[in-house]
Protein backbone atom coordinates (compact mmCIF):
# COMPACT_ATOMS: atom_id res chain seq x y z
CA UNK A 1 0.00 0.00 0.00
CA UNK A 2 1.81 3.16 -1.22
CA UNK A 3 2.12 6.31 1.51
CA UNK A 4 0.10 9.31 0.46
CA UNK A 5 0.56 12.95 2.32
CA UNK A 6 -2.14 15.50 1.24
CA UNK A 7 -1.27 19.48 1.81
CA UNK A 8 -4.30 21.22 2.62
CA UNK A 9 -4.57 25.19 3.52
CA UNK A 10 -6.19 26.28 7.24
CA UNK A 11 -9.85 26.28 5.75
CA UNK A 12 -9.54 22.89 4.37
CA UNK A 13 -7.75 21.22 7.83
CA UNK A 14 -10.61 22.90 9.89
CA UNK A 15 -8.46 26.12 11.05
CA UNK A 16 -10.94 28.57 10.20
CA UNK A 17 -11.33 31.02 7.13
CA UNK A 18 -9.30 34.18 6.32
CA UNK A 19 -8.73 35.26 10.68
CA UNK A 20 -6.64 31.68 10.72
CA UNK A 21 -4.37 32.75 7.54
CA UNK A 22 -1.56 32.62 9.39
CA UNK A 23 -1.55 29.62 11.40
CA UNK A 24 1.86 28.01 11.51
CA UNK A 25 2.70 24.64 9.60
CA UNK A 26 1.45 21.54 11.46
CA UNK A 27 0.34 17.82 10.73
CA UNK A 28 -2.68 15.49 11.54
CA UNK A 29 -2.18 12.17 11.11
CA UNK A 30 -4.95 10.66 8.09
CA UNK A 31 -6.97 12.18 5.87
CA UNK A 32 -8.71 15.37 6.71
CA UNK A 33 -11.23 17.48 4.91
CA UNK A 34 -11.61 16.90 1.34
CA UNK A 35 -8.68 14.41 1.90
CA UNK A 36 -11.29 11.96 3.60
CA UNK A 37 -13.00 11.98 -0.26
CA UNK A 38 -9.82 11.16 -1.97
CA UNK A 39 -9.28 8.78 0.45
CA UNK A 40 -12.36 6.72 -0.47
CA UNK A 41 -11.23 7.59 -4.20
CA UNK A 42 -8.40 5.31 -3.14
CA UNK A 43 -9.75 2.39 -1.76
CA UNK A 44 -7.66 0.05 0.09
CA UNK A 45 -4.69 0.47 -2.79
CA UNK A 46 -3.17 4.04 -1.44
CA UNK A 47 -3.23 5.29 2.37
CA UNK A 48 -3.04 8.93 3.41
CA UNK A 49 -0.97 8.79 6.11
CA UNK A 50 -0.89 12.40 6.87
CA UNK A 51 -2.26 15.77 5.90
CA UNK A 52 0.41 18.79 6.10
CA UNK A 53 -1.48 21.74 6.52
CA UNK A 54 -0.25 25.93 6.65
CA UNK A 55 -2.38 29.59 7.17
CA UNK A 56 -2.03 30.96 3.19
CA UNK A 57 -1.13 34.32 4.62
CA UNK A 58 2.16 32.54 6.00
CA UNK A 59 2.65 30.02 3.20
CA UNK A 60 2.39 32.34 0.57
CA UNK A 61 5.24 35.28 1.64
CA UNK A 62 7.80 33.32 4.15
CA UNK A 63 9.80 30.77 2.44
CA UNK A 64 10.63 29.75 6.23
CA UNK A 65 7.31 27.96 6.22
CA UNK A 66 7.15 26.20 3.09
CA UNK A 67 10.55 24.75 4.19
CA UNK A 68 8.92 23.74 7.74
CA UNK A 69 5.90 22.00 5.64
CA UNK A 70 8.67 20.28 3.70
CA UNK A 71 10.31 19.05 6.85
CA UNK A 72 7.11 17.69 8.13
CA UNK A 73 6.12 16.13 4.70
CA UNK A 74 9.67 14.27 4.38
CA UNK A 75 9.13 13.18 8.15
CA UNK A 76 6.11 10.58 7.10
CA UNK A 77 8.26 8.74 4.34
CA UNK A 78 5.76 9.55 2.28
CA UNK A 79 5.64 7.89 -1.55
CA UNK A 80 4.00 10.54 -3.27
CA UNK A 81 2.41 14.40 -2.40
CA UNK A 82 -0.75 15.56 -2.88
CA UNK A 83 -1.72 19.33 -2.78
CA UNK A 84 -5.06 20.80 -3.17
CA UNK A 85 -7.29 21.20 -5.12
CA UNK A 86 -6.40 24.86 -4.53
CA UNK A 87 -9.25 26.31 -7.53
CA UNK A 88 -8.33 29.45 -8.06
CA UNK A 89 -6.91 30.65 -4.61
CA UNK A 90 -3.98 32.32 -5.34
CA UNK A 91 -1.99 32.36 -1.93
CA UNK A 92 -3.54 28.67 -1.88
CA UNK A 93 -1.86 27.83 -5.15
CA UNK A 94 1.39 29.46 -4.64
CA UNK A 95 1.54 27.24 -1.62
CA UNK A 96 0.77 23.95 -3.30
CA UNK A 97 2.93 24.59 -6.01
CA UNK A 98 5.72 24.98 -4.25
CA UNK A 99 4.89 22.32 -1.74
CA UNK A 100 4.93 19.92 -5.18
CA UNK A 101 7.88 22.08 -6.29
CA UNK A 102 10.35 21.02 -3.11
CA UNK A 103 8.82 17.62 -3.20
CA UNK A 104 10.12 16.93 -6.30
CA UNK A 105 13.66 18.12 -5.63
CA UNK A 106 13.33 15.89 -2.91
CA UNK A 107 13.06 13.33 -5.43
CA UNK A 108 9.04 12.56 -3.80
CA UNK A 109 6.58 12.48 -6.51
CA UNK A 110 4.30 15.08 -6.24
CA UNK A 111 1.25 16.28 -7.47
CA UNK A 112 -0.18 19.75 -7.18
CA UNK A 113 -3.99 20.68 -8.40
CA UNK A 114 -5.19 24.12 -9.52
CA UNK A 115 -7.50 25.91 -12.05
CA UNK A 116 -5.00 26.91 -15.26
CA UNK A 117 -5.52 30.69 -13.95
CA UNK A 118 -4.27 30.16 -10.41
CA UNK A 119 -1.51 32.38 -9.91
CA UNK A 120 0.94 30.04 -8.38
CA UNK A 121 0.95 27.14 -11.27
CA UNK A 122 4.17 28.61 -12.66
CA UNK A 123 5.89 28.36 -9.21
CA UNK A 124 5.51 24.47 -9.42
CA UNK A 125 8.67 24.64 -12.22
CA UNK A 126 8.20 21.08 -13.69
CA UNK A 127 6.61 19.58 -11.11
CA UNK A 128 3.22 17.87 -11.91
CA UNK A 129 0.34 20.24 -11.92
CA UNK A 130 -3.63 18.83 -12.49
CA UNK A 131 -6.24 20.78 -13.48
CA UNK A 132 -8.80 21.53 -11.11
CA UNK A 133 -12.13 23.08 -10.93
CA UNK A 134 -12.35 27.06 -10.72
CA UNK A 135 -14.28 27.03 -7.07
CA UNK A 136 -15.21 24.55 -3.82
CA UNK A 137 -18.18 23.60 -5.92
CA UNK A 138 -16.26 22.05 -8.57
CA UNK A 139 -14.40 20.02 -5.27
CA UNK A 140 -15.68 16.64 -6.38
CA UNK A 141 -14.84 16.28 -9.89
CA UNK A 142 -11.19 17.82 -8.91
CA UNK A 143 -10.50 15.13 -6.54
CA UNK A 144 -11.69 12.29 -8.63
CA UNK A 145 -9.33 13.78 -11.49
CA UNK A 146 -6.52 14.49 -8.85
CA UNK A 147 -7.37 11.16 -7.51
CA UNK A 148 -7.03 9.62 -11.06
CA UNK A 149 -3.27 11.20 -11.52
CA UNK A 150 -2.00 10.48 -8.29
CA UNK A 151 -2.60 6.29 -9.13
CA UNK A 152 -0.87 6.86 -12.62
CA UNK A 153 2.40 8.35 -11.21
CA UNK A 154 2.49 5.74 -8.58
CA UNK A 155 2.47 3.55 -11.10
CA UNK A 156 5.40 5.16 -12.75
CA UNK A 157 3.35 6.27 -15.53
CA UNK A 158 3.37 10.02 -17.45
CA UNK A 159 0.98 12.31 -17.32
CA UNK A 160 -0.02 14.52 -20.34
CA UNK A 161 -2.73 16.88 -20.80
CA UNK A 162 -5.31 13.84 -21.43
CA UNK A 163 -4.85 13.79 -18.03
CA UNK A 164 -5.84 17.35 -17.43
CA UNK A 165 -2.08 18.51 -17.10
CA UNK A 166 -1.58 22.22 -17.06
CA UNK A 167 1.68 24.23 -16.24
CA UNK A 168 5.17 23.38 -17.96
CA UNK A 169 4.82 20.13 -19.52
CA UNK A 170 8.24 18.45 -21.40
CA UNK A 171 7.85 18.74 -24.83
CA UNK A 172 9.04 15.82 -27.23
CA UNK A 173 9.71 15.54 -30.50
CA UNK A 174 7.36 13.59 -32.60
CA UNK A 175 6.94 12.92 -36.75
CA UNK A 176 4.06 13.77 -38.08
CA UNK A 177 2.31 12.61 -41.39
CA UNK A 178 1.01 16.26 -41.90
CA UNK A 179 3.14 19.83 -42.30
CA UNK A 180 2.71 22.63 -40.45
CA UNK A 181 0.40 23.95 -43.24
CA UNK A 182 -1.79 21.06 -43.05
CA UNK A 183 -2.22 20.54 -39.01
CA UNK A 184 -2.83 24.07 -38.57
CA UNK A 185 -6.28 23.92 -41.19
CA UNK A 186 -6.91 21.02 -39.06
CA UNK A 187 -6.82 23.23 -36.30
CA UNK A 188 -9.13 26.00 -37.35
CA UNK A 189 -11.58 23.88 -39.10
CA UNK A 190 -12.16 22.09 -35.54
CA UNK A 191 -12.45 25.25 -33.79
CA UNK A 192 -14.99 26.34 -36.18
CA UNK A 193 -16.96 23.37 -35.89
CA UNK A 194 -16.93 23.98 -32.58
CA UNK A 195 -14.64 21.01 -31.02
CA UNK A 196 -12.16 21.82 -28.12
CA UNK A 197 -8.81 21.33 -30.08
CA UNK A 198 -6.07 21.98 -28.48
CA UNK A 199 -3.26 24.11 -30.00
CA UNK A 200 0.24 22.65 -30.71
CA UNK A 201 1.77 25.67 -28.60
CA UNK A 202 0.05 27.19 -25.09
CA UNK A 203 -1.10 30.45 -25.95
CA UNK A 204 0.06 32.81 -22.58
CA UNK A 205 -2.81 33.75 -20.31
CA UNK A 206 -3.27 36.86 -18.89
CA UNK A 207 -5.49 37.67 -15.73
CA UNK A 208 -7.86 40.44 -15.31
CA UNK A 209 -8.41 41.76 -11.90
CA UNK A 210 -11.47 43.16 -10.21
CA UNK A 211 -10.51 46.42 -8.56
CA UNK A 212 -11.11 46.24 -4.90
CA UNK A 213 -14.12 48.16 -3.12
CA UNK A 214 -13.05 51.81 -1.76
CA UNK A 215 -11.76 52.06 1.60
CA UNK A 216 -14.87 52.83 4.28
CA UNK A 217 -12.96 55.18 6.26
CA UNK A 218 -9.90 56.34 5.38
CA UNK A 219 -9.17 58.08 8.28
CA UNK A 220 -8.96 54.75 10.05
CA UNK A 221 -6.94 52.80 7.66
CA UNK A 222 -3.71 52.05 8.21
CA UNK A 223 -1.75 52.20 4.66
CA UNK A 224 1.27 50.72 2.91
CA UNK A 225 3.44 52.19 0.09
CA UNK A 226 4.42 49.91 -2.47
CA UNK A 227 6.54 50.39 -5.47
CA UNK A 228 8.10 48.67 -8.60
CA UNK A 229 9.96 51.63 -9.31
CA UNK A 230 12.92 50.21 -8.34
CA UNK A 231 13.85 52.60 -5.04
CA UNK A 232 15.80 51.38 -2.80
CA UNK A 233 18.48 53.40 0.11
CA UNK A 234 21.60 54.48 -1.96
CA UNK A 235 24.07 51.69 -1.99
CA UNK A 236 21.23 49.38 -3.16
CA UNK A 237 22.38 46.85 -0.53
CA UNK A 238 19.23 44.31 -0.91
CA UNK A 239 20.68 43.76 -4.41
CA UNK A 240 17.67 44.02 -6.10
CA UNK A 241 17.90 43.46 -9.93
CA UNK A 242 17.78 46.94 -11.85
CA UNK A 243 15.40 44.61 -15.00
CA UNK A 244 13.74 41.14 -14.90
CA UNK A 245 13.15 41.33 -11.35
CA UNK A 246 13.09 37.87 -9.10
CA UNK A 247 12.32 38.84 -5.62
CA UNK A 248 10.82 41.92 -3.85
CA UNK A 249 12.58 43.91 -1.12
CA UNK A 250 11.14 45.63 2.01
CA UNK A 251 12.63 48.88 3.85
CA UNK A 252 11.77 50.36 6.96
CA UNK A 253 10.34 53.89 7.39
CA UNK A 254 9.83 54.36 10.57
CA UNK A 255 9.89 57.75 11.92
CA UNK A 256 11.11 59.25 8.20
CA UNK A 257 8.72 62.46 7.37
CA UNK A 258 10.67 62.32 3.58
CA UNK A 259 12.12 60.40 0.96
CA UNK A 260 15.48 62.38 0.77
CA UNK A 261 17.61 62.69 -1.85
CA UNK A 262 21.08 61.55 -1.16
CA UNK A 263 19.46 58.97 1.01
CA UNK A 264 17.22 57.00 -1.74
CA UNK A 265 17.99 55.96 -5.62
CA UNK A 266 16.62 54.29 -8.09
CA UNK A 267 18.53 51.16 -9.85
CA UNK A 268 15.50 50.85 -12.54
CA UNK A 269 17.13 50.05 -15.82
CA UNK A 270 14.18 51.53 -17.77
CA UNK A 271 13.40 54.98 -17.66
CA UNK A 272 16.20 57.93 -16.65
CA UNK A 273 15.86 58.31 -12.90
CA UNK A 274 17.47 61.61 -12.65
CA UNK A 275 14.58 63.44 -11.60
CA UNK A 276 13.33 60.68 -9.26
CA UNK A 277 16.74 60.79 -7.80
CA UNK A 278 16.73 64.09 -7.31
CA UNK A 279 13.55 63.75 -5.36
CA UNK A 280 12.86 60.63 -4.59
CA UNK A 281 9.62 60.89 -2.95
CA UNK A 282 8.41 61.18 -6.91
CA UNK A 283 8.67 57.76 -6.61
CA UNK A 284 7.74 56.75 -2.76
CA UNK A 285 5.38 59.94 -1.85
CA UNK A 286 6.13 60.03 1.74
CA UNK A 287 6.24 63.33 2.03
CA UNK A 288 2.56 63.54 1.17
CA UNK A 289 1.83 60.47 3.18
CA UNK A 290 2.87 62.14 6.66
CA UNK A 291 0.63 64.83 5.62
CA UNK A 292 -2.28 63.03 5.21
CA UNK A 293 -1.17 61.29 8.67
CA UNK A 294 -0.73 64.15 10.46
CA UNK A 295 -4.44 65.82 8.82
CA UNK A 296 -5.92 62.51 10.16
CA UNK A 297 -6.89 62.05 6.39
CA UNK A 298 -5.19 58.52 6.95
CA UNK A 299 -4.89 56.65 9.68
CA UNK A 300 -1.60 55.32 10.48
CA UNK A 301 1.14 54.83 7.53
CA UNK A 302 3.26 51.41 7.95
CA UNK A 303 6.25 51.08 8.84
CA UNK A 304 8.08 49.40 6.14
CA UNK A 305 7.87 49.81 1.98
CA UNK A 306 7.51 46.58 -0.51
CA UNK A 307 9.39 47.78 -3.52
CA UNK A 308 10.68 45.81 -6.74
CA UNK A 309 11.67 46.51 -10.49
CA UNK A 310 8.84 46.24 -12.93
CA UNK A 311 11.82 46.54 -15.79
CA UNK A 312 10.82 43.17 -17.66
CA UNK A 313 9.83 41.72 -15.06
CA UNK A 314 8.39 38.20 -16.24
CA UNK A 315 4.73 37.79 -15.69
CA UNK A 316 5.01 34.40 -13.33
CA UNK A 317 7.48 36.81 -11.15
CA UNK A 318 4.61 39.33 -11.60
CA UNK A 319 1.76 37.31 -10.29
CA UNK A 320 3.89 35.47 -7.44
CA UNK A 321 5.00 39.13 -6.26
CA UNK A 322 1.81 40.21 -5.90
CA UNK A 323 0.64 37.65 -4.05
CA UNK A 324 3.31 37.50 -1.60
CA UNK A 325 2.71 41.23 -1.74
CA UNK A 326 -0.78 40.57 -0.49
CA UNK A 327 -0.44 37.85 1.87
CA UNK A 328 2.45 40.20 3.79
CA UNK A 329 0.04 43.36 4.05
CA UNK A 330 -2.86 41.08 5.12
CA UNK A 331 -0.65 39.89 7.83
CA UNK A 332 0.73 43.47 8.99
CA UNK A 333 -3.28 44.18 8.94
CA UNK A 334 -2.94 46.72 5.98
CA UNK A 335 -6.13 48.53 5.09
CA UNK A 336 -4.66 49.76 1.77
CA UNK A 337 -1.62 50.48 -0.53
CA UNK A 338 -1.06 53.03 -2.45
CA UNK A 339 1.11 51.25 -5.61
CA UNK A 340 3.31 53.69 -7.59
CA UNK A 341 5.04 52.66 -10.73
CA UNK A 342 6.72 53.70 -13.69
Amino acid sequence: MSRVVHYLNQFFAGFGGENAASTPPGVKPGAIGPGKKLQELFGTDHEIVATVYCGDDLAAASPEAVATILDLVAQQRPDIVLAGPASTSGRYGVACARVAAGAARAGIAAVASMHPDNPGLDDAGAAVVIASGASVRDMGTSLERLARAARKRLAGESLTEADGRIGRIPRRNVLVDRNAAGRAVDLLLARLRGEDAPAEVPIPRFDHVTPAPPVADAGKATIALVTESGLVPVGNPGRLESARATRWLRYSIEGKATAAAGEYASVHGGYSTVWANQDPNRLLPLDVARELEREGAIGVLHGEYLVTTGNGTTVPNARRFGVEWAAELRRAGISAAILTAT
